[in-house]
């Protein structure tokens, strides 16, 4: 059943997401709302009303389809459903409704690289000959070597251990993530036909857009040559030129269907995770029939340095420049260590994670919050037992994956679940001392970073100074950035080693006292200059 086209609808805007500030929620984390210890649908619809005070524009939810979760939600078995753990098609309808009502848009992710293995095109191709349409739909090999015992290529999974796996005939199946997850073969027409009918699913039923999984994955050189030198760059690697696995020149036709679609619709979106550095080489999904919006990673990559953080901004501009896009800023998600703790956990990582909020949300584009970075949440070192990433297991237990940065949202309290969940176990367990950092206790805090986040989305989405989607360097004291707005927004950060003395004009925001007319070490202040 469709949602009922009488409920409240946000007023047609063919540009929302240039400049929106998107908040990521990793289902499985965000909240719980029957009891069981893992975040559903039922909870962030319940937390929708602390989502509009905080001032976002849209969320972007992590898979809650149908899965055996392998990869908690990323193997889906059935795109165009809702798994019973996270609830069902009737409450997806009901928190879409209940955030337009907010003025808060929905985007959730589609993920067309791959399937689950036990999506029931995979288990009709297990279960068909080799050669057989149902094999098609997928990238089935004979192996190499006399008996076809050695995998047809070299191609390393992303999360360890080879990209095939031989099933009981002789043949070997693609899987560039682990084998629960078997490559579609988007040179078949019927997995571009089925991706298209998954779209419209979801966009019939009111959803806003698509942030799109491994979007510079899906095509496959001809004749699935070896990688050489054959480095398995890893999940969030530079995927260059010498690695088969991504950014082939054919995914862009893939694209420009997936746009096809979206304009067939109003005001609708996609963004695409796109792990590709070269600037010429990102811009090439943000041609005017692809891409809307490509996440940019350079700020999840930058050094805490002036010439790293400069550099990022300039490159990410560059990227941007030729093309009808903004620019996307990052600078935590499910799959990376989280920035308080890359920038050095602690007292200095918080303070630095504030100043980044300001950097960030004062750059011209689009921005993607995790949950959590409004409260400051550092990753959590896990015992071993606790582990449940894949990347675990595939890797021998040499790398531990990305459990740390995904622990639940504490909410209120003072003891585990922290209002997260009624039930004090929760599915990846958290930490006896986060009491401070619960949403309750940082809304009583005026000096907190979740205040600092709300007064920022306040005026991000009021103030004028903002202005066009452009900036202007200025120059700074040694170790500082400073950059102008085409409206009048001056943001300073400071990475000196000491106080600098505050520019002129009026403070609209800092993320550090600067009431003695100075600006802190690792702080960033917004000025109306």
């Amino acid at each position: 059943m469709l949602p009922d086209p009488t409920a409240p609808a946000l007023p047609a805007d063919a540009d929302w997401w240039r400049n929106a500030v998107f908040y990521q929620v990793y289902i499985r984390s965000f909240a719980d709302g029957n009891g069981d210890g893992v975040g559903d649908l039922a909870g962030i619809r319940s937390r929708l009303p602390y989502l509009a005070d905080l001032g976002v524009d849209a969320l972007w939810i992590t898979p809650f389809y149908p899965s055996p979760m392998a990869d908690h939600g990323y193997d889906v078995a059935d795109p165009r459903d809702v798994e019973p753990v996270f609830g069902d098609l009737t409450e997806f309808d009901g928190l879409l409704s209940d955030a337009h009502a907010l003025g808060i848009r929905v985007t959730v992710d589609l993920v067309p690289n791959h399937s689950s293995h036990a999506h029931e095109w995979f288990q009709a191709a297990l279960a068909a000959a080799p050669g057989s349409p149902a094999r098609e739909r997928y990238l089935f090999r004979d192996g190499r070597g006399a008996d076809g015992s050695e995998p047809p290529n070299n191609w390393p999974s992303v999360f360890g251990g080879p990209a095939w796996t031989r099933v009981p005939d002789g043949q070997w199946y693609l899987h560039i993530f682990a084998p629960e997850q078997p490559d579609l073969n988007f040179a078949n027409p019927e997995v571009l036909a089925d991706l298209e009918e998954t779209m419209r699913f979801w966009l019939d039923r009111g959803v806003d857009g698509f942030r799109i999984d491994v979007a510079h994955g899906m095509a496959k050189p001809e004749g699935l040559p070896d990688m050489v030198p054959m480095d398995d760059t890893g999940l969030l690697a530079d995927h260059g030129p010498g690695d088969h696995r991504f950014d082939q020149d054919g995914v862009h036709a893939v694209h420009r269907r997936i746009r096809a679609v979206l304009d067939e619709y109003e005001d609708r979106m996609a963004v695409g995770e796109v792990w590709v550095s070269d600037d010429d080489r990102l811009a090439q999904y943000l041609r005017e029939d692809e891409l809307q919006l490509a996440f940019n990673f350079k700020l999840v990559t930058a050094d805490w340095t002036p010439t790293g953080l400069r550099d990022a901004i300039v490159h990410s501009l560059a990227t941007v420049a030729g093309t009808p896009a903004p620019a996307c800023w990052v600078l935590s998600n499910h799959d990376v260590v989280r920035h308080v703790t890359r920038y050095g956990d602690g007292e200095v990582g918080l303070r630095r994670a504030r100043a980044a909020a300001l950097l960030q949300l004062a750059l011209p584009g689009s921005a993607y919050l995790y949950n959590g970075d409004e409260l400051g949440l550092p990753n959590v070192e896990l015992p071993d037992e606790v582990l449940q990433d894949p990347v675990w297991e595939r890797s021998g237990h040499t790398r531990r994956g990305r459990d740390a940065c995904r622990v639940p949202m504490p909410w209120s309290g003072e003891k585990p679940s922290y209002g997260f969940s009624s039930s004090p176990d929760t599915w990846l367990p958290m930490p006896d001392d986060w009491a401070d950092l619960t949403v309750e206790a940082q809304t009583a805090d005026p000096s907190s970073i979740q205040s600092l986040y709300r007064s920022a989305l306040a005026l991000r989405r009021s103030a004028s100074a903002f202005g066009a989607e452009e900036l202007e360097w200025l120059p700074s004291p040694d170790g500082c950035l400073a950059f102008r707005r085409p409206g009048g927004l001056v943001c300073l950060l400071n990475l000196s080693g000491a106080p600098v003395p505050l520019p002129e004009g009026r403070v609209l925001l800092a993320s550090a006292d600067t009431a003695d007319g100075t600006v802190p070490v690792d702080a960033a202040v917004w000025l109306e200059g």
